[in-house]
């Protein structure tokens, strides 16, 4: 595994990455300040420091974990200082964004240029700890987020942000499905870790937004045998667009029976919990066959309960996922320009501007959840 390092190849500290002062410009910026209270301001623009690069977003799409902070947060934003970033609520929303490079801070890489355009890979970690010392900075003790711990967000005008977070894209993926690469890495890492073969059947549980970027990235990598589990008919009709061979109802089929009936009476290889609810859980456990893996990627929002003997008795695996790590953004665009990931732009149902985001961007995925898989808000990057 690649660690991240900075340009002299060690691993950035904190206090290497902290943005610089603010400028004495306004912007505006779509910000959160506590549970059902999202607005639209002035705030101040940051400045660009050494080792940083300020950007100008282009697109940024709203995240589940966004619209749980707005319906019952906050729970990833910080009340008390972050522990890198300082910063506490209200906070600039915004972590899956794209977006064109309009000033370089001093000591910034020759390769990059003003009007680059980049996608902004948004974790923020210390460099310290145990976790970033062996280069998963996806699982560092003090991580937070771009767009949710701090350091602004792509829901503004403008975002400094250190260098390590910047990636170019080809000149054959565009500003809006780059968007879509934070989302589309989840997917893609949680693959990448998992013991996961081509040759290998796989269930996955929920048909949101992760759960149609686990089914690309298993689809890349030229999985046969793809059985997604959803309630809904708009996202089990996605979910077959997107490539799933099976689609089943957990309120209509017996999961357990279903799945052990499309492989061969034995259950699948792999499944993956991208729905984090406690009757998908049990199900899933049941239908995965002997030394079989259950790849945990939702955030549940309560405690959830097994049994061991489930696991024991079959030897069957848990893997808890966290995000991504350094590699995977460049996979995935990569895999964006070779075509293998050739349907990633049919995510994108709505597009919106900055000003709506409240209305048009969070009322629509609370009221209309089922019809959206991936709303973008259209920034001053993207003219």
């Amino acid at each position: 595994m690649t660690t991240a390092t900075t340009q002299d190849g060690s691993l950035p500290h904190s206090t290497e990455n902290k943005p610089a002062p603010e400028t004495s410009q306004q912007m505006k910026a779509v910000r959160f300040h506590g549970k059902e209270d999202l607005r639209f301001e002035d705030i101040q623009e940051p400045k660009c420091g050494a080792g940083q690069i300020k950007v100008v977003p282009a697109w940024c799409g709203i995240c589940g974990s966004d619209l749980h902070e707005f319906i019952g947060g906050p729970s990833l934003c910080p009340t008390t200082p972050h522990p890198i970033t300082g910063e506490t609520v209200p906070l600039t929303f915004g972590h899956e964004f794209s977006g064109i490079i309009e000033e370089l801070g001093e000591g910034v890489a020759e390769k990059w240029k003003v009007g680059d355009r980049v996608v902004v890979q948004p974790i923020i970690y210390d460099g310290d700890c145990g976790a970033c010392q062996d280069g998963l900075i996806n699982c560092c003790y003090s991580n937070g987020f771009v767009g949710l711990s701090g350091w602004g967000g792509g829901l503004s005008e403008h975002v400094v942000v250190p260098e390590y977070a910047v990636y170019q894209l080809p000149d054959n993926v565009g500003l809006d499905v780059a968007a879509l690469v934070e989302p589309l890495a989840v997917g893609w890492h949680a693959v990448n870790i998992s013991p996961f073969k081509v040759t290998d059947s796989v269930l996955i549980l929920g048909g949101g937004p992760i759960g149609l970027a686990v089914i690309q990235a298993l689809r890349a990598r030229g999985c046969q045998k793809i059985i997604v589990s959803e309630i809904s008919s708009m996202r089990k009709q996605y979910a077959k667009d997107f490539g799933a061979h099976h689609v089943i109802d957990p309120t209509k089929d017996d999961i357990v029976a279903k799945v052990r009936e499309l492989c061969d009476g034995t259950g699948v290889h792999v499944a993956f919990d991208c729905a984090g609810v406690q009757p998908g859980m049990d199900q899933a456990v049941l239908a995965i066959r002997a030394r079989g893996t259950l790849v945990n990627i939702a955030i549940w929002e309560k405690t959830a309960t097994f049994t061991p003997n489930d696991f024991n008795f079959k030897e069957r695996g848990y893997l808890g996922v966290a995000t991504y790590v350094k590699g995977d953004f460049e996979e995935v665009i990569n895999a964006i320009s070779d075509g293998r990931l050739d349907n990633a732009h049919k995510m994108i149902t709505k597009r919106i501007e900055l000003d709506q985001v409240l209305e048009e961007g969070f009322r629509t995925l609370i009221n209309d959840k089922d019809n959206q898989v991936k709303i973008l808000v259209k920034g001053s990057g993207e003219k």
